[in-house]
């Protein structure tokens, strides 16, 4: 069985792109907006109703902004990436963080995913995938060009590792 003893769970050293706190904020934005746009419609639309959708409004509103102004801010904070000649390492999440190391020698498929904001901002994400049953290592958010040179890097350096996913 192959050892990893030199493998620590540690931060990994490098940021996401700071674009990704704009992808994020966009992204904050279409999952809280929609309700309080709605409310201050019926607000403006149906005078009898004025109060209830006054207090709607501002209920649904004020958490959105919170989570708009907070999240991509703390998340960017907490994302990190790494790849070396061993390992992969990632920090991801805001409220919940999860920090992961992949050995090379685990690594079976390693892609890259860009979503239409994504897309946007100029961003990609990259999977790293293994057999475990913990799943994929996500790496969300850092510059398209670098993601495309990440894919080639671990392509290759899995390749040139002994190891029990092939």
């Amino acid at each position: 069985m192959e050892r990893h003893d030199n493998l620590r769970l540690r931060p990994p050293r490098h940021r996401v792109d700071r674009r990704a706190i704009g992808w994020w904020t966009l992204q904050s934005a279409l999952f809280a907006l929609p309700l309080p746009l709605v409310f201050g419609i019926l607000w403006a639309s149906i005078p009898p109703t004025r109060e209830f959708f006054m207090w709607a409004t501002l209920i649904s509103l004020v958490p959105g902004l919170l989570y708009m102004a907070v999240m991509p801010a703390w998340r960017y904070r907490v994302h990190r990436w790494e790849a070396t000649n061993e390992a992969v390492y990632a920090a991801s999440g805001w409220l919940w963080q999860q920090w992961r190391v992949v050995p090379l020698s685990r690594v079976q498929t390693v892609d890259t995913l860009r979503g239409p904001i994504q897309q946007l901002f100029g961003l990609s994400g990259v999977t790293v995938t293994t057999a475990s049953a913990a799943g994929a290592v996500k790496i969300k958010g850092i510059d398209h060009k670098l993601a495309g040179d990440l894919v080639e890097y671990l392509a290759k350096s899995t390749q040139a590792v002994p190891g029990d996913a092939t």
